[in-house]
C-alpha cells in the first residue's frame, strides 16, 4: 500500500517569454481602485477565459483565481513545489488503479455547506460529462466509465469508477494502473464542487462559491476581482491580508510601471526590458522574487495545416533558431535553451532529449528544409501581444526569414483570449505560441495533455499510436522512479516527430512593490496568496 499526502496545477500561459514568468501580459485598462490601502493587495491579472469553474479552467488567468477561492486534495510546497496533503487525510492504494480517498472533516464551501466526498464526486462527474464541455474534461479520461459519460451526445452522466463511501470518504477505480495519480490531484481540474453549480448555475457564475483561503466579494469585467479573506478557511496556509484585488492590464509595461510607482503591488512577471541589465532589481530591490520554475516556452505547429505534417521541415525550423541568442538579448540570460519538452527542475528530467534537432544549425536547417520539398509561403508566426510576446517572436520570425531563405511574417493578436479561440477552432495558420505551466513536478505533466491523441491541450492536433502507447505503458510502471525513466522514452518520440517546438524554460520571476513585505509564487508559478504581507502603515 502507499499513501500520498498532496497539488498542481499545469496550464496555458497567457504571458510570453518575454516577461519573466509562464503567463500573461496586461494593461491599466479598466478604472476601479487601487487596492493601497491597509488590508488590501492588488495582483496584476488578466481576463480570464472561461467562467471561474475549476473542470473548466486551463489557462492562468482563470488558475490564479480559482486557487485563491478553491482548496483541493493537495498543495504545492512554495519553495521546491513538492506535494503534501491539503483536504486528503490520506490516498490510498495496493495496486495504483483503485485509490481509497478520505478527505479531513470540518472544510466548508464559502456559503457554509460542507466539503464532502460528494463534493468531489459530483464535481468529477461534471467535467467528465461531454455535453458540459469542460476544458478539463480529459483529466477524467482514466476513471472507468469515461468512456460512457465523454461523448458530446452521453446521457449517461455519472462515471462508473467513483463511488461514495461515506460523507468523507469516496473511491475511485481506474482503467489501468497510474502510478503517479496521486500527484496529479492537486490540479484545478480536480477541486470539489459546491451544491450551488449544480443548482443555480448561473448565480454561480455570478458569485463563485468555493471552499479556498478567500472567497468572492465582486467583480467588474474586464476591469478587476476583488476577493475577501475567508475566516473559517481550514488549511494550514492562512492568509495574512484581509482583501485580494486582481486588476486586469493590457499591457506588462504598464502592470511593472505602477509596481514600481507604488500604484500596484504585486506583477507575476517581468518585461523583458526591465530584464535586461538586471534593471528590475535595481528597480524593486528586495521586492524582486525569483524560484527555479516549471515553466516551457514552445512554438507549436498546426498540424492540421498540410504544409506542416513533414517532421523533417519542423525540425528544420527548430535548428534555424539561435535560441541562445535571444536570450542572451531579451531576456538578460535568465532562461535555459530547451533541449527537450520538460524543465530541468522537474522530476523525471533527461538531459539533451532533442539532440541535434534543438541545437542552432542554419546551413544543416535549410537543407532539412529542401530535403522536406520546402514549403509555400508566407508563413504566419502568431502569439497574443498581451504576453509580452512581441520581442522575441519577431526575433524568431527574423532568424526563420534568414536562416531558411522563407517568407515569414509574424501577426499578432492583441489578447490571450483571441489566441485561445484561435486555438479552440483550429484557425491558426502558422506556428504558434504555446507556452505551458507544470500542474505538478513530474515529467508526466509536460506529456499527457500536449502531445496525447486528443488531450486537451494537445492544440496542434498531434497524433501518434506509438507515443500514446509509451505514454500508457509509463502510467502503469510499478513504481513512480520507473514510471517517470519510460516517461522520458515517450518524450523522445514525441521530440522526434516534433509537433512543437522546445525554445526554453525559466525561472519565475515576480515584481513586488513597496507596500508588500512578503509575497511569493511557488515554482509551478501559481500565486502563494497565504504568503502576501504588507508592511505596518504609519
Amino acid at each position: 500500500m502507499i499513501r500520498f499526502t498532496g497539488r498542481g496545477r499545469s496550464r496555458w500561459i497567457v504571458l510570453g517569454a518575454v516577461a519573466a514568468a509562464a503567463a500573461l501580459v496586461l494593461s491599466g485598462c479598466g478604472g476601479g481602485s487601487s487596492g493601497n490601502d491597509a488590508q488590501t493587495v492588488s495582483v496584476e491579472w488578466g481576463e480570464p477565459e472561461n467562467p471561474l469553474i475549476p473542470g473548466s479552467t486551463n489557462e492562468e488567468n482563470g488558475g490564479d483565481a480559482v486557487d485563491a477561492l478553491f482548496a483541493g486534495l493537495v498543495k504545492y510546497d512554495p519553495k521546491t513545489g513538492q506535494p503534501s496533503n491539503e483536504q486528503a487525510q490520506s490516498i490510498a492504494t495496493t495496486d495504483n488503479r483503485t485509490f481509497t480517498i478520505t478527505i479531513k472533516p470540518g472544510w466548508t464551501f464559502h456559503d457554509g455547506t460542507p466539503v464532502t466526498a460528494q463534493s468531489y464526486v459530483d464535481a468529477w462527474n461534471w467535467t467528465a460529462f461531454g455535453p458540459n464541455g469542460a476544458q478539463d474534461q480529459t483529466f477524467m479520461e482514466k476513471i472507468e466509465g469515461y468512456d460512457q459519460v465523454s461523448p458530446s451526445n452521453a446521457t449517461v452522466k455519472t462515471m462508473s469508477g467513483l463511488k461514495v463511501v461515506n460523507p468523507t470518504t469516496f473511491t475511485v477505480t481506474l482503467t489501468k494502473p497510474f502510478t503517479i495519480f496521486p500527484v496529479t490531484l492537486g490540479y484545478t481540474a480536480y477541486d470539489p464542487m459546491p451544491q450551488k453549480f449544480f443548482t443555480d448555475r448561473a448565480g454561480y457564475e455570478a458569485a463563485p462559491v468555493g471552499d479556498g483561503a478567500f472567497k468572492f466579494d465582486s467583480r467588474t469585467p474586464n476591469q478587476e476581482l476583488d476577493l475577501v479573506r475567508y475566516d473559517q478557511y481550514q488549511g494550514d496556509d492562512k492568509p495574512q491580508v484581509q482583501r485580494l484585488q486582481f486588476k486586469v492590464y493590457s499591457d506588462l509595461n504598464t502592470a511593472y510601471q505602477d509596481v514600481v510607482s507604488g500604484n500596484l503591488d504585486h506583477v507575476r512577471q517581468i518585461p523583458s526590458s526591465a530584464l535586461a541589465g538586471g534593471r528590475y532589481k535595481q528597480d524593486l530591490g528586495a521586492g524582486a522574487g525569483t524560484v527555479p520554475g516549471l515553466v516551457t516556452t514552445d512554438l507549436a505547429f498546426p498540424l492540421y495545416d498540410p504544409r506542416f505534417q513533414n517532421p523533417l521541415l519542423r525540425k528544420a525550423f527548430s535548428m534555424a533558431i539561435d535560441r541562445k541568442a535571444i536570450i542572451d538579448q531579451l531576456f538578460n540570460g535568465l532562461y535555459t535553451p530547451a533541449d527537450g519538452y520538460t524543465t530541468p527542475s522537474v522530476q523525471g528530467y533527461v538531459p539533451n532529449q532533442c539532440g541535434e534537432a534543438c541545437t542552432f544549425n542554419p546551413t544543416a536547417a535549410k537543407a532539412l528544409l529542401a530535403q522536406a520539398g520546402g514549403i509555400q509561403g508566407p508563413v504566419t508566426l502568431v502569439a497574443n501581444s498581451d504576453g509580452g510576446n512581441d520581442e522575441w517572436m519577431q526575433a524568431i520570425t527574423n532568424q526563420l526569414r534568414q536562416n531558411l531563405g522563407i517568407d515569414v511574417r509574424y501577426a499578432p493578436v492583441p489578447t490571450f483570449q483571441e489566441a485561445r479561440k484561435l486555438a479552440n477552432a483550429q484557425q491558426y495558420a502558422g506556428p504558434f505560441r504555446a507556452a505551458w505551466q507544470g500542474d505538478y513536478p513530474n515529467i508526466e505533466t509536460f506529456l499527457t495533455q500536449l502531445y496525447r491523441t486528443g488531450a486537451s491541450s494537445n492544440d496542434s492536433k498531434y497524433s501518434n499510436p506509438a507515443f500514446d502507447a509509451a505514454m500508457d505503458a509509463a502510467d502503469g510502471a510499478p513504481t513512480v522512479e520507473a514510471a517517470d525513466q519510460a516517461y522520458a522514452q515517450a518524450e523522445k518520440i514525441a521530440l522526434n516527430d516534433m509537433p512543437s517546438i522546445p525554445l526554453w524554460s525559466r525561472p519565475v520571476i515576480w515584481g513586488n512593490g513597496a507596500r508588500l513585505s512578503d509575497g511569493v509564487q511557488n515554482p509551478l508559478n501559481r500565486l502563494v496568496t497565504s504568503s502576501f504581507q504588507l508592511k505596518p502603515q504609519g
